[in-house]
């Protein structure tokens, strides 16, 4: 596919809804179908949106948030308030929390109280996902552009911003890790347990000693909300969040103009990446540090592709001081920086490699000489391995191999995970060379197969977790997706909400758990396409089956059928 030309992407598309139609409907999801008078703009007609509650246009403020559709949005914010109170009770709570503990509605956290909470979070999540269902088929058929979804997408976001920590504990760990760097400890020596107090108090038993996996520049933002937060450790958390938030922006500003180059749909990449439940639950709600990631990934390949590759290069090697994981998007980049030279392809790719190793040692030193930590990290990555789960493929198959040999004879698990997780790294190192050698020639093609990479590393790694997926989609969430597709994405991201409980302990081992939640994320996924699959509404059961949503040729085509998957991944 031949790239779009450049646009200006700093703002996003005015929505333009159009009328619903089945012709919508079923039109392709990739941008070089599209029609209309200017990227990302859904129709020359505006129109009416489905959910608009009946009025003609809405007020002026409506209008200029993209008139999002009403019913999605304020199901979406019932459920993210759940959430939140819920969390109180039954989320990531302190140890001793200086609010409840104690007090009138102390209850909140324990027995029946804690139960209530729990049931409260769950549907608040249920509700998130069938709002985000709901504003997918909108999205679908062409009735919202990317301002109702963005605008859609922050009311969600907003409540989450002051909840307790949701369905994990991290942001504790991050908290103490900054305490201990700003007492004068080396956390990548250490681990919180060696400075005892109310940060160190609330990380996870599993963490307590063990040093921090996280580069420089992420030590530094620590620190920095360590000094500003004192031992108030409610005000730590939510100004952790906030200092993570530089990254969704990020992504923000740089998913426009970045979909329309690798050749997807504006509302549709905003439906993916940020409107996710993932995104608002895990990465948002949850306080990851994958935030930061996944934004100066995306503006750091948009900066390359508007050709200044040292400034993308720059962008992505902060990535990377936060995460080790996002280096792995730096080679990608000096292609398309080789790109820019003249000469043979040999000599271009020499040249973009010395000049982006250049620009990485001064970035990534930088960020180490203010942080005033050392190389001691690179050690410390060897830490989430300890992490033993099946989300790994290469770990789920080394379980899964042990249980079969395990039924008739005794034998230890250990090495199975160990021999499983060698192929698993042989396997990704292929794709890794392999995607690289097929992006030679540079441009968008060079990002999109970026996030295939880094998707692959997040499920062939020796541990993963749910929010690691955003690494690669923060990339991929821009290209043409076809229907079904998405309607598995649908599936993915809601199996990602729920196999961590609210209080962060892992339920990835419980099956009939697993079973009857992948059952729901299965009904979900398929009522993104057909509307009420269960025939649940009044005379439905009576009339004849609805048709599901058609799938364009041109886009099954042209798009990925499944997360990851796309043209070009040979």
């Amino acid at each position: 596919m031949k790239p779009p030309s450049p646009v200006d992407g700093s703002a996003l598309p005015e929505a333009l809804p159009g009328a619903a139609s089945t012709e919508h409907a079923s039109a392709p999801v990739s941008a070089s179908a599209e029609a209309g008078p200017a990227p990302g703009e859904e129709s020359p007609h505006p129109a009416q949106p489905a959910d608009s509650g009946g009025s003609a246009s809405g007020s002026l403020w409506r209008t200029r948030l993209g008139n999002p559709p009403r019913r999605p949005l304020l199901i979406g914010l019932a459920g993210a308030l759940m959430m939140v109170v819920g969390g109180f009770g039954a989320g990531g709570v302190l140890i001793r929390d200086p609010l409840l503990t104690n007090s009138a509605l102390g209850f909140w956290r324990y027995g029946h109280g804690r139960e209530i909470a729990t049931v409260l979070i769950y549907t608040g999540v249920a509700l998130m996902v069938w709002a985000w269902v709901q504003l997918g088929r909108e999205v679908l058929a062409r009735r919202v552009g990317g301002r109702a979804v963005l605008t859609t997408a922050a009311v969600w976001t907003a409540p989450t911003l002051l909840a307790p920590p949701l369905f994990t504990r991290d942001i504790f760990s991050y908290l103490a890790q900054g305490g201990l760097s700003l007492a004068g400890f080396d956390p990548y020596a250490v681990g919180p347990e060696a400075m005892p107090g109310i940060f160190t108090d609330n990380v996870h038993y599993f963490w307590q000693d063990t040093p921090a996996p996280y580069g420089p520049l992420f030590i530094l933002i620590a620190k920095a909300v360590a000094w500003a937060t004192g031992n108030n450790i409610i005000l730590g958390v939510i100004l952790m969040r906030l200092a993570l938030l530089p990254g969704l922006l990020l992504l923000v500003w740089a998913l426009p103009e970045l979909t329309r180059r690798l050749g997807g749909r504006v509302p549709v990449a905003l439906w993916i990446a940020v409107a996710n439940p993932v995104m608002i639950i895990h990465m948002v709600g949850g306080g990851h540090n994958d935030l930061l990631v996944v934004g100066l990934l995306a503006a750091g390949a948009l900066v390359a592709l508007r050709g200044r590759p040292a400034g993308g290069i720059a962008l992505v090697t902060a990535a990377m001081a936060v995460k080790a994981s996002a280096g792995i998007a730096l080679p990608f980049l000096v292609l398309v920086w080789a790109a820019r030279f003249p000469g043979s392809r040999r000599a271009r790719i020499a040249k973009a490699t010395a000049a982006g190793v250049g620009v990485f040692a001064v970035v990534f030193g930088l960020c180490t000489l203010v942080a005033r930590v050392n190389l001691g990290w690179l050690p410390a990555l060897s830490a989430p391995s300890m992490i033993v789960n099946w989300m790994s493929i290469p770990t789920g198959v080394g379980e899964f191999l042990h249980t079969l040999v395990g039924l008739v004879a005794n034998v230890p698990k250990q090495p199975f995970i160990n021999v499983a997780r060698i192929i698993g790294a042989a396997l990704l190192l292929w794709i890794a060379a392999r995607q690289w050698w097929a992006a030679r020639d540079g441009g968008p093609d060079a990002v999109h197969r970026a996030g295939i990479v880094l998707l692959a590393v997040a499920v062939l790694s020796p541990a993963t977790l749910p929010w690691y997926m955003s690494w690669g989609m923060a990339l991929l969430a821009m290209v043409a997706w076809s229907p079904r597709g998405l309607a598995w994405i649908v599936f993915a991201s809601l199996m990602l909400v729920i196999v961590y409980y609210p209080n962060g302990e892992d339920a990835l081992y419980n099956w009939p758990y697993l079973a009857a939640c992948a059952l729901l994320a299965a009904l979900a996924a398929v009522s993104l396409l057909r509307p009420d699959p269960l025939r649940l509404a009044a005379g439905a059961r009576a009339r004849k089956p609805a048709e599901a949503m058609p799938m364009p040729a041109t886009a099954s085509a042209a798009a990925p059928s499944s997360p990851g998957a796309g043209p070009g991944t040979g």
